[in-house]
């Protein structure tokens, strides 16, 4: 009862800080980002080397296969952090971003290259479900909801880094093995960081690791605050009475409108172009006669950044409903013009212009979009059932 804990004891002013501890979970945003925009602009140069220039196939395989491994890694990540704890399971999945890393940075053949990609890939879709979670149960209420966007800018810096690394590539050809081997450093720091991180208040309090509950709280917000963060650890799990759904329940008659509704923003997100914007960008400026095709391609990433701290402060102030239908005509009207900027013959002169114009808006409208559908999808659970 709230009354049996002392006044002194509610409200008390936090002493401690999670933000270091946020910020060494935000290494694995950054590197979900980084491994998805790694191969943008190092597609080319990596495909002479290893000897695939003329087969689309394979590169599509080299483009794909990371997304492949997310895929993986998504459905798994979820699971071992209930299992393993949130810590624990962040420094397990620094072993596949590091090696995945390496092999990709040392490949010879384009088989090691695929396995390479593919492993990196189980790790950033582990890192997906993850970084949020463990973000969430670590940060204070009053500034939750700040931190809960905090994922995905840090996803879009990641995409930014790997488009910046490849400036270079003009002058060294082989550079593009120093860009997939620079993300073995924060893959490392993850796991060393992690190590020393304290683990989720409520994750352990779940497992009935009470005293260690404490001694995670006292590390987070100071000793002030373990009285008032037990109560409401106690408090969320005595008022929690639903139980567990599995995957089967996803189907039922009471969540088949949560499921489609969130499914179908996403997926139609996916279709709107924006992966042909993330992996070739600087194919399509290459073609549309840009000569700094990986710089232009740097400014898409930075657009990227722009957009999320555009759409984090509009937020609560416009809803998500009017974004989503804000960025989805955004997106059409970018990639409108970006298909007749190489198909109208009227703007053939003006058709590296209007490519990074197009590619730019695109990018600015999709971080409009993405971080809507998170925040949106976070609130369908609140939907009546049929």
């Amino acid at each position: 009862d709230p009354e049996d804990i002392p006044s002194d004891k509610l409200q008390a002013k936090s002493s401690g800080s999670v933000l270091p501890y946020v910020g060494v979970a935000c290494l694995g945003a950054i590197l979900f980002g980084y491994h998805l925009g790694v191969v943008n602009g190092a597609l080319e140069y990596l495909s002479k080397d290893l000897g695939i220039a003329e087969n689309a196939v394979l590169q599509g395989w080299v483009v794909s296969t990371t997304l492949a491994g997310a895929t993986v890694g998504s459905f798994t990540g979820g699971a071992l952090a209930d299992k393993l704890g949130r810590t624990r399971t962040f420094i397990l999945d620094a072993i596949p971003l590091a090696v995945g890393a390496f092999l990709s940075a040392t490949a010879q053949d384009v088989r090691t290259m695929i396995i390479g990609r593919l492993l990196a890939g189980i790790g950033i879709g582990i890192s997906s479900a993850l970084v949020p979670l463990y973000i969430s149960e670590i940060s204070p209420t009053e500034i939750r909801g700040a931190l809960g966007t905090i994922n995905q800018l840090f996803i879009c810096i990641g995409i930014l880094a790997a488009l910046v690394a490849g400036l270079p590539l003009a002058q060294n050809p082989a550079w593009w093995r120093t860009m997939f081997g620079i993300s073995i450093v924060p893959s490392i720091l993850l796991a060393l960081g992690m190590a020393v991180s304290p683990e989720s208040p409520r994750w352990l309090f779940q497992q009935g690791k009470i005293s260690q509950a404490e001694a995670a709280i006292k590390k987070l917000y100071g000793k002030e605050k373990v009285t008032e963060v037990m109560y409401d650890l106690k408090a969320s799990g005595q008022g929690s009475n639903e139980p567990d759904a599995n995957w089967f329940d996803l189907f039922s008659k009471r969540y088949w409108k949560v499921v489609s509704v969130g499914a179908a923003l996403f997926l139609l997100q996916q279709l709107a172009g924006i992966n042909a914007v993330v992996y070739y960008s600087t194919s399509v400026f290459r073609s549309a006669g840009i000569a700094s095709d990986v710089a232009a391609s740097a400014l898409v990433g930075a657009a990227n950044v722009f957009g999320t701290m555009i759409a984090s402060s509009l937020m609560d102030k416009q809803g998500r409903k009017s974004l989503l239908i804000t960025s989805f005509s955004g997106m059409a009207a970018s990639m409108l013009l970006l298909s007749l900027s190489f198909t109208w013959k009227a703007l053939a002169p003006y058709s590296g212009t209007l490519a990074v114009v197009g590619t730019v808006l695109c990018m600015c409208c999709h971080s409009l979009l993405e971080l809507a559908l998170f925040q949106l999808c976070s609130f369908l659970k609140y939907l009546p059932p049929e």
